[in-house]
């Protein structure tokens, strides 16, 4: 049977016409619901995966079969014949679909570099830095080039892009793209509503309004807005935070690009377009470009590179339990102004910008010592984006340093200096960013020197940490900060 008329399996995570090899291809599409009883995840994000799949089957009709049943294997029963399916982005569901004899399983689809040309590249490497990987994707992708040069001699404006945000509170930019929800979200409420009374579901977080693209008209309506609206201010301010302005210049389209609604080398061409034209700036075109071909692209591949041991890497020694606040988003129990916020916006919306996700969530848990495994699996529970291959090299690589410097060079750790200058956080709350001791001393603050402290030995072999842990010598009340940091505990801050 030709490949293009094998019934093609798509995962609710493969749902753009790039995962089918011609537009009339059969289609199986299984709503498993045993996958919501597995995690506590967040209200929001079985709304957008549940919404995401039944608008594909209402979109193919009776191109496609679409299952409900509780498990996979119970709708592949249903099924008679040969079904192929594109490498599913899990381990556990990569070892599920290839343990099937009645399932051929194809390479993987939805991402810029293929595995194979990844791991050729490994191969010419010292260490897989990602400048190196993301200037090979531009050359292979013929991306913001001129000839065999970077357009404007310039790879790289991330030092550009680093600008405080502006004193008014918010951007001024148009607001995003988003949905007007239909009968589908309609049915998939009741349906969340009904399994959770019933018993068979738990989320966290709360209900509201779809804010993310589900099928593929919306989403190609959000990237074109994106791209003719935010884009020109998306590079100097992606690394701020405001309070008043959580999407800030950000595009907002990880949620249907992760559910495979939109490829990213269009959202990269898109963009390049915007810079040839002259309608958007090459800072902010190349560091929105970067995040596709080069960080988006290379967690994919060193979540399958490092094999599965790497989830469970610890390389500080952090085995603190994540604390019920957190794990039930209960941002009314926050003082911290940073934090209380920003945990609302999560369990608001489900989604907050990256840099929120590092510098505060992120930057708290390790300055507190949690678990990483946790931490990872906290994030993919509780994101709308969240999944395990996004999370697994984020956080225990990124964000915890719990891979001893594979993917980062260093911790991202900071104290509220840092989140003062780069946000409007600080100037109502009640710890100053200053101050390590106290009532108004800055958890953020003392959090940042008792990691250093806890860590010293850990990190003193790393040159970039050489200055911040020789600071540790004139802090005169380093006892004092340590012991108010022991006595805040897993307390809410």
């Amino acid at each position: 049977m030709p490949q293009s008329a094998e019934r093609r399996w798509c995962f609710a995570d493969q749902l753009g016409p790039h995962f089918l090899d011609s537009e009339d291809q059969p289609v199986l599409l299984i709503e498993a619901r045993a996958v919501f009883g597995r995690r506590r995840f967040h209200r929001l994000k079985a709304h957008l995966v549940l919404s995401a799949l039944r608008h594909r089957a209402a979109e193919l009709g009776e191109q496609a079969i679409f299952l409900q049943t509780h498990t996979y294997r119970e709708g592949l029963e249903q099924v008679s014949g040969r079904v192929s399916v594109c490498q599913p982005t899990s381990r556990v569901a990569d070892n599920f679909v290839r343990s099937l004899p009645s399932v051929d399983v194809l390479p993987a689809r939805g991402f810029a570099t293929d595995r194979e040309t990844f791991e050729r590249w490994t191969q010419s490497q010292r260490g897989l830095l990602l400048e190196q990987f993301y200037r090979d994707a531009r050359r292979r992708f013929d991306l913001l080039m001129d000839g065999k040069e970077p357009t404007e001699n310039r790879w790289n404006f991330d030092a550009e892009n680093r600008e405080p945000p502006p004193k008014a509170g918010r951007l001024n930019v148009v607001g995003p793209w988003l949905p007007d929800e239909d009968e589908i979200d309609e049915q998939v409420r009741a349906d969340l509503d009904k399994w959770e009374r019933d018993g068979d579901v738990s989320f966290v977080g709360r209900d509201g309004p779809r804010e993310f693209a589900v099928n593929r008209a919306e989403s190609q309506r959000a990237l074109e807005h994106f791209i003719e609206y935010r884009l020109t201010q998306f590079g100097p301010t992606e690394d701020a935070m405001l309070a008043g302005d959580r999407w800030m210049s950000h595009s907002g389209l990880s949620a249907p690009m992760n559910l495979g609604l939109l490829d990213p080398l269009e959202c990269a061409y898109a963009a390049e377009d915007a810079y040839r034209k002259g309608s958007a700036p090459l800072a902010s075109v190349e560091g929105y470009v970067r995040q596709l071909i080069g960080w988006r692209d290379y967690i994919w591949h060193t979540y399958w590179h490092h094999g599965d041991e790497y989830r469970n890497r610890n390389a500080l020694a952090a085995h603190q339990p994540l604390p019920q606040w957190f794990t039930e988003l209960d941002a009314d129990a926050l003082e911290a102004r940073c934090l209380k916020d920003v945990l609302a916006q999560v369990r608001d919306h489900g989604w907050v910008h990256h840099i929120p996700r590092l510098m505060v969530l992120s930057n708290y848990a390790l300055q507190r010592g949690w678990q990483p495994a946790a931490v990872t699996d906290w994030f993919h529970r509780s994101f709308v984006d969240g999944y395990d291959w996004v999370m697994v090299g984020n956080v225990v690589g990124m964000s915890q340093h719990a891979d001893g410097g594979l993917i980062a060079t260093k911790p991202y750790a900071s104290g509220g200096a840092y989140i003062n200058r780069m946000s409007d956080y600080c100037g109502d709350c009640r710890y100053k960013p200053t101050r390590r001791v106290g009532d108004d001393g800055c958890p953020f603050t003392g959090g940042y020197w008792t990691f250093l402290a806890r860590n010293h030995d850990r990190l003193k072999g790393n040159h970039r940490m050489s200055q911040p842990l020789a600071g540790l010598t004139r802090l005169s009340n380093l006892d004092e900060v340590i012991a108010q940091q022991q006595e805040l505990g897993d307390g809410p801050p």
